[in-house]
């Protein structure tokens, strides 16, 4: 008795900051928001405690159906960009002697070191008009303000965050079940197609994952990179809270990407179970 309770004793103590971390950063904001979703905007801003609906009417409206619908396919191709570039990377880097593993991680994380609105501002430096890229190249392309130029900046911030789950899916796997399917004569794509890939599917969907959601909801890259003409979900929610100062229709706006987060989350769930 007394070494159960000893075991509960310090399973409290070592859950409680963490626990309470969680209740007063995360729960109860996020418990605020969500009950703004159904009361009114005051005329000059704030919450003016009113049951409506309205705020949910408003999220069928083409424009902001459009943005979200913007948001997911330029989140959509960077995650499929990074899945592309990442999952050869993560191949080699697995392939590499012990030493050499080590110094390619560090070099993948590496961007992370650096503070992040001064990589995206670097972005600017380099595709600007009389920026690097068209300095080298003697032309006047404009590289800047478009959806590719959101979708480099994506890919450049939150690729790391694809290779390493990769790496670690393909470190996991028992190199003796590759040489057993090239033992029984199977090629090296058949053997990648057969046995590496389906035994790193939560990797690929755990990276996706990871890529996909900072991606989805991000404002400071559009904002920088795309100028005006692009307008992502973040954006969107950015300037409901601190422009329009439409507390209720942004919260919405939030949990309607909440919601789209859950969804994600329970088909990751679902194809690792199946893998």
């Amino acid at each position: 008795m007394s070494r159960s309770r000893g075991r509960r004793l310090g399973a409290f103590v070592f859950l409680s900051p963490g626990v309470v971390y969680l209740t007063v950063l995360l729960l109860v904001p996020l418990a605020l928001v969500l009950s703004n979703t159904v009361f009114r905007r005051g005329r000059f801003g704030g919450v003016v405690y009113e049951f409506t609906v309205e705020n949910f009417e408003r999220l069928a409206d083409p424009l902001y159906l459009g943005v979200v619908a913007n948001s997911v396919k330029i989140a959509a191709i960077t995650t499929l960009i990074a899945l592309l570039i990442g999952y050869p990377t993560a191949y080699l880097i697995a392939q590499l002697p012990g030493k050499w593993k080590t110094v390619a991680l560090v070099a993948i994380v590496l961007p992370f070191w650096t503070n992040f609105i001064i990589r995206v501002y670097a972005w600017i430096i380099l595709l600007s008009g009389p920026g690097l890229i068209n300095s080298v190249l003697g032309t006047k392309l404009e590289l800047l303000y478009n959806q590719g130029t959101i979708v480099t900046g994506l890919l450049y911030s939150y690729l790391p965050l694809m290779v390493l789950p990769l790496y670690a899916a393909i470190e996991r796997l028992d190199p003796q079940l590759r040489e057993a399917s090239a033992n029984l004569g199977a090629s090296a794509f058949t053997t990648f197609r057969k046995v590496t890939l389906p035994l790193t599917v939560p990797g690929v969907m755990t990276g996706c994952l990871f890529v996909f959601v900072p991606s989805f909801g991000n404002f400071v890259i559009p904002e920088i990179l795309g100028g005006s003409k692009s307008i992502m979900v973040g954006n969107l929610i950015r300037d409901q809270f601190l422009k329009a100062r439409d507390w209720p229709f942004g919260s919405t706006l939030a949990l309607a990407i909440i919601a789209v987060l859950v969804l994600l989350l329970l088909v990751q769930a679902w194809v690792t179970r199946r893998a």
